[in-house]
């Protein structure tokens, strides 16, 4: 027994004088004087290392085994009682020297931002680093949907989260706006633009236009009026939509009576007939056909339209036609005969041919002797046994006996 009380006992002994030597070999260990070289441990000490006492991180003596990442130490729930992380430090990883240097802890070096964690706001509130000033456009706080973590400028901005009211950053001021040569519109951007470029514009939405169409379409700034185009005013959108050019639908309010062939000079057809008069003498500007012919205006002959529209049946005359027809329809014939020779209208209305035989003016008498007397037609009607008669050369002329007339329809 006594013998393991000497062995336990010496154990004890050699023990303290290991430590007390450890102690005193951490305390000698300065840049100054001591020869052990912690270089081949392959951990230098440098900066505020190399002055620390070696108890100071190998606690109890140990050596080996003695954590190189900075949290061991630097944290309040280590065994090293170096100066921890403060409450107010920002959020990170526990790799310190990303940020910070061995010589101290301030100044801070640099920030790795792939260190950090959280938002960027968290940190840039304008309170723990720098935020946004006052002349930043309205946005969220999202800072790396712009800005990188080497600079805050140059910043690439995310339009992604943008839909409208482009004019509130891009208005010449806080970013790039309309530029002096910009079209009259108004101030909605994205209607026309993409987020990724201002030119080429994808399309031109009218209905932000303000002004008049030739403003732009003036063959300078957008495709204007052609050298065939036909004469017209400026306002555009009379004739052509936004859509596209053509077609067009002609607004023929603005146009001056009269004045048509200035552009349907050749829109006549072949067979037309040939006149001088203006297209809407007789068309309307909704379509040339029905036409509605106003024979006021006219100052020739019928024929001189009307040539080719006597029927194969016609009656054989050199007359023009409105000496029997009117101008509202062809028929009933309005001829009346105006010569003297005229023995008058017969009460059995007779037609034409009954005294023109030959359906011309010419007439073929029955009696050639007797006309143009009542005899020269009805000489074989004629009944000279009559008392009343006094024979057919002193009786030709029926209507003078007072016995007879043309308006009665027996004799």
């Amino acid at each position: 027994m006594s013998a393991m009380l000497n062995r336990v006992s010496s154990g004890l002994v050699l023990m303290a004088v290991l430590w007390l030597a450890g102690i005193s070999a951490a305390q000698a260990q300065t840049p100054f004087n001591s020869n052990f070289d912690h270089f081949t441990t392959g951990w230098p000490l440098e900066g505020s290392h190399r002055y620390a006492d070696c108890g100071r991180c190998h606690t109890g003596g140990i050596f080996q085994g003695t954590s190189r990442q900075c949290a061991a130490c630097h944290s309040q729930a280590g065994l090293v009682k170096a100066t921890p992380v403060p409450p107010n430090h920002v959020r990170t990883s526990s790799q310190c020297q990303d940020c910070h240097l061995e010589t101290s802890w301030s100044p801070v070096w640099r920030v790795d931002h792939f260190q950090v964690q959280g938002a960027c706001a968290t940190c840039h509130n304008g309170s723990t680093a720098t935020g946004k000033n006052p002349g930043h456009i309205v946005s969220g706080n999202n800072c790396e949907d712009c800005h990188t973590t080497f600079a805050w400028s140059p910043a690439s901005f995310d339009h992604n989260s943008t839909t409208s009211n482009c004019s509130s950053c891009h208005n010449g001021s806080t970013a790039t706006g309309k530029g002096p040569g910009h079209i009259n519109t108004t101030n909605i951007c994205e209607d026309c633009h993409r987020t990724t470029a201002w030119e080429p514009v994808i399309r031109v939405d009218h209905l932000q236009v303000v002004g008049a169409c030739s403003t732009c379409h003036n063959n300078s700034i957008a495709e204007g009026k052609g050298p065939t185009h036909i004469t017209s005013g400026n306002t555009c959108d009379d004739c052509h939509t936004t859509n596209a050019w053509s077609p067009a639908v002609f607004d023929h309010t603005s146009v001056v009576p009269g004045t048509c062939n200035e552009c349907h000079i050749a829109d006549k057809p072949a067979d037309h007939f040939v006149t001088t008069a203006q297209c809407d003498d007789c068309h309307s500007t909704i379509a040339w056909l029905p036409a509605s012919f106003d024979h006021m205006n006219v100052t020739g002959s019928c024929t001189s339209c009307h040539a080719d529209d006597k029927q194969s049946g016609h009656f054989v005359t050199a007359q023009d036609c409105d000496v029997c027809h009117v101008t509202n329809t062809w028929l009933p014939s309005t001829f009346r005969h105006m010569s003297a020779a005229y023995p008058g209208d017969h009460a059995g209305n007779l037609s034409c041919t009954a005294c023109h035989a030959g359906n011309s003016a010419a007439i073929i008498w029955p009696a050639p002797t007797y006309q143009p007397d009542c005899a020269g037609c009805h000489a074989a009607d004629y009944k000279p046994e009559d008392d009343d008669h006094s024979g057919l050369s002193a009786d030709r002329n029926c209507g003078n006996s007072g016995c007879h007339s043309v308006s009665a329809r027996e004799w």
